[in-house]
């Protein structure tokens, strides 16, 4: 550890504050379209290069934090009162790439925005409310205490509420309803955790709490570690805690759909891997979360067979694909780890870029139904942003998902136990079937005429923004609505580029998640960056 320079803790804070007071200043400049989009993407562009920074710090020294005010910064055994805010490899990979993935997107909605939105659509709110999910994502990920962290994710949470059900049309609001309901579960159960937490060890900063529960009864540490496990595992979509999510993402603008399914359930597997790592190491609970994966990874895919709309479908390769990062997690070794963290890499950025091409064929062909789409072959540039990020989430070499999946495979191989190796089976199975999924998806929206299509002559009457205004006419009777914008082109085409970036960066980008991985399994650099001195 090196000496912590004057302005890392301003450093620490901005991918938080910044987007805050970007939503502050958005929500009071209403009335000013321009003016919100330009403060929205200077907000977060800030945000982006701020995590980038730290990035490279992080890899050249490691770990640093800041104890905000510096309430009781003193060493162990009495540690820091107030909030703690910690950046190591890990933290620092996930807040670039989310940063990543927020900017491209904000862009994205602003070009929808300018190009097909109407005075009848809620824009002075969606930028606000969208800089509030920003900022409750990014802290999330630096968050040093269990309480910061139910904060931030009360943060992004009410943000998605917002989001989630924009327009408050009917579908919105009863998948809203539900979405509602399911994270107020969740927040309960980690509000219970939080209570468990400081009964036992009388503390909810993370570094101190690792050591003190060393102390504990292993029956205590289990019960407490199973508590935090359901309450991420629900809001990481793992089964059988999965079942919310297809009913609540695909109903939302193609935006906020290619965000959530990007970060928001990555924020639970994030939760997962550092509790894993830094509070429960020892491998108590690997045997039931391999469980956990080995089923989120079948029962996802075989959702997604039976699906006809591409964004339900899209849902259920999501739930199915968390399976391969809990897999990772659940291995316990360094190998399993960095393939994990990889893997959770390369998925936001495929992910997001396959909703956010959804978002450019409901525009275009007027819906995002199997049975009614056909003949989208005829513009190459949309067939090309859906193939790479396609062919990536299938696992085809040479692909980043191809990397990550051997990568999983190989440190499954290497434990060499019964359950790893069903694992490692599910793993390729889950891999073919989505290849078929994603061969499906093609043959029908892409390749065929859409006179074949069972409701070809079918789609909705115009292209809607944030207000769902669809309504059944004719195919020929639609609005023209042009060629696709290159405001929403761009930067999607940019998010397919990035997810191109984890395939021909593979190898240092590999060497960093191996770093990664060493700091969050050697949980002392974390430690003594936090409470400082030796423990």
């Amino acid at each position: 550890m090196i000496p912590q320079p004057s302005w890392i803790p301003v450093l620490i804070t901005l991918p938080t504050l910044v987007p805050l007071l970007g939503a502050a200043i958005t929500l009071l400049a209403g009335r000013s379209p321009i003016l919100q989009r330009a403060v929205a993407l200077v907000a977060i562009g800030t945000a982006l290069v701020a995590s980038g920074m730290m990035l490279y710090l992080t890899d050249e020294h490691g770990t640093f934090s800041v104890h905000i005010g510096g309430w009781g910064s003193k060493g162990y055994p009495n540690g820091p009162l107030g909030i703690t805010l910690v950046v190591d490899p890990l933290a620092a990979l996930m807040l670039v790439v989310s940063t990543v993935v927020l900017l491209c997107v904000v862009s994205y909605a602003i070009g929808q925005g300018i190009r097909d939105g109407t005075s009848q659509q809620p824009v002075s709110i969606f930028l606000p409310t969208y800089l509030i999910l920003c900022a409750g994502v990014c802290n999330s990920f630096l968050a040093g205490d269990l309480f910061n962290l139910f904060v931030s994710f009360e943060i992004l949470l009410s943000a998605s509420f917002v989001l989630l059900t924009l327009g408050a049309s009917g579908e919105r609001v009863r998948a809203g309803a539900s979405y509602v309901m399911v994270s107020m579960l969740s927040s309960l159960i980690f509000l219970a955790g939080i209570a468990f937490a400081y009964a036992t060890t009388g503390t909810l900063n993370l570094a101190e709490m690792a050591l003190r529960l060393d102390t504990v009864a292993e029956g205590t540490r289990n019960a407490l570690y199973a508590v935090l496990l359901v309450a991420f595992g629900i809001k990481a979509a793992v089964f059988p805690l999965s079942s919310w999510l297809p009913d609540s993402y695909p109903t939302a603008p193609a935006p906020v759909t290619a965000v959530f399914a990007g970060l928001l359930t990555k924020v639970g597997v994030y939760a997962i891997m550092r509790t894993h790592t830094l509070l429960f190491p020892g491998g108590s609970m690997d045997s039931i979360l391999m469980v956990a994966g080995l089923l989120t990874m079948l029962i996802g895919i075989f959702g997604a067979i039976a699906q006809s709309d591409i964004k339900r479908l899209l849902s259920f390769t999501l739930v199915s694909h968390i399976g391969y990062m809990i897999f990772g997690i659940a291995l316990s070794s360094r190998l399993g780890l960095s393939a994990a963290i990889y893997y959770v890499a390369h998925h936001i950025l495929v992910q997001t870029t396959l909703f956010l091409v959804v978002g450019l064929i409901e525009r275009q062909a007027g819906s995002a139904s199997l049975r009614r789409l056909g003949g989208l072959i005829a513009s190459p540039l949309l067939a090309g942003l859906f193939l790479i990020p396609a062919l990536n989430l299938g696992g085809i070499p040479p692909f980043s998902g191809f990397i990550g999946k051997v990568g999983l495979l190989e440190a499954g191989t290497r434990d060499g136990s019964v359950l790893a190796w069903l694992l490692v089976a599910g793993s390729v199975i889950t891999s073919l079937l989505t290849l078929y999924v994603m061969a499906r998806v093609w043959t029908k929206a892409f390749w065929r005429p859409r006179a074949d299509a069972p409701e070809g002559e079918l789609a909705d009457s115009a292209p809607s923004a944030l207000i769902d205004e669809r309504a059944d006419i004719s195919f020929d009777d639609r609005e023209d609505v042009g060629r696709m914008p290159t405001s929403m082109v761009v930067p999607t085409a940019l998010m397919v580029a990035a997810g191109l970036v984890l395939t021909f960066w593979a190898g240092p980008i590999l060497r960093f998640t191996d770093s990664a991985a060493d700091n969050i399994s050697d949980r002392d650099n974390y430690i003594v960056s936090v409470l400082g001195g030796d423990r």
